[in-house]
């Protein structure tokens, strides 16, 4: 499974090819589904750019978005665009339309009570245990983990010559991860040394401008579906040669 992450908090000064608007998002989605992407995660932004766990904002994004793809929807829980924890909570509360997944970073304060509302309501969760935190830990004691929908295993390396090894450090600690599917990814300079590990060890991953900016050899990435097809042309050829 090759996910596609559309935006994250690139900003506009990241290019013109990021995302930003509901319609954008809707179109980047489209391209990047055609060009394989079996699911979607997005977040969603206000008219001035800023990551947003409004209703307001949520909604318009995952209609424009359910209006092209009929693929799931993930959308973020993080704590940088609500950083109260109880505020955050009421912000999930309030949702009128509800993603079919949402990331929940279990390294944040309040990480709990946004999962559980969520499961609740019958929202997959994406357990985010990042590289370089007591996540792990956390989730491995949790009584939520074993209903989560998946663990998401976030490598933040920088180095991409130790990225793989860092990938696999997290992936010991998570140890069985409660016997949930792993979705295993990096970021910036480990984005694709990571993809091509997950490729080698068959497990789900992800690629979009969330992660990276450039392809392999180095050149700017055109779109997410430019990402995407490349991606899984690495994931496919790491996979033909572990």
């Amino acid at each position: 499974m090759v996910q596609v992450c559309l935006n994250g908090r690139r900003a506009a000064d990241d290019g013109p090819v990021v995302p930003m608007s509901p319609q954008d998002m809707a179109r980047s989605a489209a391209e990047a589904v055609a060009a394989g992407a079996v699911e979607v995660h997005v977040h969603p932004r206000t008219p001035c750019g800023h990551d947003s766990l409004s209703p307001r904002v949520l909604a318009p994004t995952l209609e424009a978005i359910r209006a092209r793809v009929t693929v799931p929807i993930g959308v973020t829980t993080g704590a940088w665009a609500e950083p109260d924890p109880t505020t955050r909570l009421a912000r999930v509360r309030a949702w009128t339309v509800l993603p079919d997944v949402a990331s929940v970073n279990w390294h944040e304060p309040g990480a709990e009570a946004v999962a559980g509302h969520l499961l609740a309501l019958g929202v997959g969760i994406e357990a985010g245990i990042r590289s370089g935190t007591g996540a792990a830990a956390r989730f491995r004691a949790s009584p939520l983990a074993p209903r989560v929908l998946r663990v998401r295993a976030e490598v933040t390396d920088p180095d991409p010559a130790t990225a793989e090894a860092t990938a696999r450090a997290l992936l010991a600690e998570l140890g069985e991860a409660h016997g949930r599917p792993v979705l295993l990814h990096g970021e910036e300079a480990a984005a694709w040394p990571v993809l091509r590990l997950a490729g080698r060890l068959g497990l789900a991953t992800r690629i979009g401008l969330e992660d990276t900016l450039f392809l392999p050899d180095g050149r700017p990435a055109r779109s997410n579906a430019q990402l995407v097809a490349e991606g899984l042309l690495q994931y496919g050829s790491s996979q033909r040669s572990s």
